[in-house]
């Protein structure tokens, strides 16, 4: 495809802006018909925003995370499960960054730059949690390997040019084959049946002895053997689509209660909108919905800056930055999809409508890593200025 290559910071927050409006306009038919949103993916690869991460020396834009995060922001309050499929893209973007070498990252910086687009076979089901991995890399004797293992969870795999698998060597060392889509002994099962982001299509990834060269798996394990943004990259990435999804929601409420919502007879307000309690109440919500924009702005800030000097106290400070920002993103999400109904009355709760698409996507969403274990992790960083761990979810 013909793939566009963006300049800058600014030139990609244009395009995820505009893009975002595009994509909002079916966001609503894509959820209720489950249709698969292939065409708008292929409009997001040709427009450059997956390639945005490629470094200045390969030819990329090298976006900072605080952009980073506003384009998924901007295109999670349009559409969550369109925002949600490249989340996975990013992170494994990373690991070429950090891990791959010279000819690794040559090979697939191109490809990104040609418009690629990165799936996510990670997560697996009935281990014992969800850093358990059992799928397997066997050395054979030529040096090449046979993957084998499923994966579930699988979000973008469907749609994906390339499909990087987390597996396990036999010296138990944690690793990252990139596999093509087409590869024989791979197979992607669309048996996504989630109440919400119901169109990422998160399926099911099988992998048969897939054949692996040598030089297309790198050693992931290495990513947390010092300080790394790894992880906080990944879940800032999470918490912009929670708050994505919250600002949407908000838009939503605003837009009907204005258009279609009647007054409460008690109010002697002739519309809706001039409500004193519902204006309380969405003053309330717009401070909650700021206030996750804030975090998720601090937070990138804080990434950019321990990447920019990397040492295990910037680490540690980017991760209870991005922490926070998720802890707030994934409560106010699900709050406002949830008030969304509260202030804008009976009618609301049409199906036809589909205005619960908002909390299904964030009570779905939100579900991805606990919150509970990001506000003990701050609270001992605050208390006993403890540094968060380094395992891939802070």
């Amino acid at each position: 495809m013909a793939t566009h290559v963006i300049a800058d910071d600014a030139e990609a927050l244009t395009v995820a802006a505009s893009l975002a409006e595009e994509f909002r306009t079916d966001a609503s038919a894509r959820d209720a018909e489950r249709r698969l949103p292939r065409a708008e993916l292929d409009r997001l690869s040709a427009s450059g925003l997956l390639a945005v991460t490629v470094p200045a020396e390969h030819g990329g834009a090298d976006i900072s995370a605080e952009t980073l995060a506003e384009i998924f922001r901007l295109l999670a309050a349009a559409d969550a499960s369109l925002a949600q499929i490249p989340q996975s893209h990013f992170a494994y973007v990373n690991v070429i960054r950090r891990q791959g070498t010279d000819e690794q990252q040559k090979f697939f910086f191109a490809e990104l730059l040609s418009g690629a687009r990165f799936g996510n076979a990670q997560s697996e089901a009935g281990t014992k949690h969800v850093q358990d991995i059992r799928t397997r890399l066997q050395r054979r004797p030529d040096g090449s390997y046979d993957l084998t293992g499923v994966k579930h969870y699988s979000t973008g795999t469907l749609f994906a040019h390339w499909i990087p698998v987390l597996a396990r060597t036999d010296d138990d060392a944690l690793q990252v084959a990139y596999v093509p889509r087409d590869a024989p002994g791979l197979s992607v099962v669309d048996d996504w049946d989630g109440m919400g982001q119901r169109t990422t299509a998160s399926g099911t990834v099988h992998l048969e002895a897939v054949r692996v060269p040598a030089d297309r798996v790198l050693p992931h394990h290495l990513t947390f053997q010092g300080p790394q943004l790894h992880g906080a990259v990944a879940q800032l990435l999470h918490a912009a689509i929670d708050t994505g999804i919250a600002a949407g929601a908000l838009t939503e409420a605003s837009h009907f209660v204005r258009t279609k919502s009647r007054p409460w007879f008690e109010s002697g307000a002739e519309t809706a909108a001039e409500d004193p309690l519902l204006i309380q109440r969405f003053g309330e919500l717009a401070i909650r919905v700021r206030a996750a924009q804030a975090l998720l702005g601090d937070a990138g800030r804080a990434v950019d800056a321990s990447h920019a000097a990397l040492t295990d106290d910037s680490a540690a400070e980017a991760s209870i930055a991005v922490a926070a920002a998720k802890v707030l993103a994934a409560q106010t999400a699900v709050e406002v999809a949830d008030a969304l109904f509260e202030v804008s009355g009976t009618r609301s709760a049409l199906n036809s409508l589909n205005l619960h698409r908002y909390w299904r996507d964030a009570r779905t969403h939100t579900l991805h890593d606990p919150i509970r274990w990001k506000i003990q992790h701050i609270g001992r960083y605050t208390l006993n200025n403890t540094r968060p761990p380094r395992h891939g979810l802070l």
